[in-house]
């Protein structure tokens, strides 16, 4: 499986499946083809895209993620492979009995994490890091103060340099440019998790019985800057009202197929997402007491 992800929203296009391949089909083209085994993530947004069951079969027997997209070319719906690893039962179970003092420790880690990565995103941007990097080292286990949200209150307006800027899921700004690449992340994210064995709507910390992938919630935290740079990039260059089309949505993915520091490497955004899942496993199963995360939001192309 290699870190590939496909994003079809600028024409239409028939997608098959033939010989473990995916086979791309439009109008007045030759038909093209992709391995199945090297697509991460299917990302359908253009109204007529069509496919048949194998596709999404044969994606997610791959161990291959499948998004589908709103009007507004925004992620509203994720396939996952449900049967993705040998002892998926017994991890199941392990993470159904993890207890609350660990998950809280869990997620205290990955706070401090996120906040870290905040500041040295603002520290890389604009020569500070607006506190949060002191901040971090407040968090408690299960963040009983909300490290998070202080830190989100400093770090939003900062981040765009402007001092009304919020994050808001329903805006017209650069949340949408957010929402997107987010919504890829989560995606990646949750593919590790069930590669791992884990179960994605069991969460460390968020739970809503209405969200299926409540650990990939979590997990996916101390990512998230990684989005936020390159959409920050675009804002730059081209306003807030940065249309999601192919050169912005292509800015995006370049980052979220990028490489990111961890364990003192470098790695693929996929390969950091498994890592950090098989972090948890460990806990879980008593072989380790803190999760592996990344060192360091600065994604880049290259080995």
């Amino acid at each position: 499986m290699t870190d590939r992800i496909l994003d079809l929203s600028e024409s239409a296009a028939r997608l098959s499946v033939r010989d473990g391949l995916l086979v791309v089909a439009r109008d007045g083209q030759d038909p093209a083809t992709i391995p199945l085994a090297e697509v991460a993530v299917l990302v359908v947004s253009h109204p007529q895209v069509s496919y048949t069951h194998a596709v999404l079969a044969s994606l997610v027997a791959q161990g291959g993620a499948f998004v589908t997209c709103d009007p507004r070319h925004l992620p509203v719906g994720m396939l996952l492979p449900v049967d993705a690893h040998y002892v998926q039962a017994e991890r199941f179970a392990l993470q159904a009995r993890a207890s609350l003092p660990v998950r809280k420790r869990l997620w205290r880690e990955i706070v401090r994490a996120k906040v870290r990565h905040q500041g040295r995103l603002l520290a890389d941007l604009y020569g500070h890091d607006h506190g949060l990097n002191a901040l971090a080292m407040e968090t408690k286990s299960g963040d009983p103060a909300n490290v998070e949200a202080q830190a989100s209150r400093r770090y939003w307006p900062a981040l765009f340099a402007d001092p009304a800027w919020r994050r808001d899921r329903d805006a017209e700004d650069g949340n949408r440019l957010l929402n997107y690449g987010y919504a890829i992340l989560r995606a990646a994210v949750a593919r590790a998790i069930c590669a791992a064995g884990l179960h994605p709507s069991l969460g460390l910390h968020h739970h809503n019985r209405y969200d299926s992938f409540c650990l990939a919630d979590d997990l996916m935290e101390p990512l998230r800057p990684i989005v936020d740079r390159a959409v920050v990039a675009i804002v730059r260059a081209a306003g807030t009202d940065a249309p999601l089309d192919r050169r912005t949505k292509a800015a995006i993915l370049q980052a979220v197929t990028g490489r990111a520091e961890i364990q003192g490497e470098s790695r693929t955004l996929f390969e950091v997402a498994s890592i950090m899942a098989s972090s948890v496993v460990a806990v879980f199963e008593k072989r380790g007491k803190h999760l592996v995360l990344p060192e360091c939001c600065r994604a880049r192309k290259g080995p």
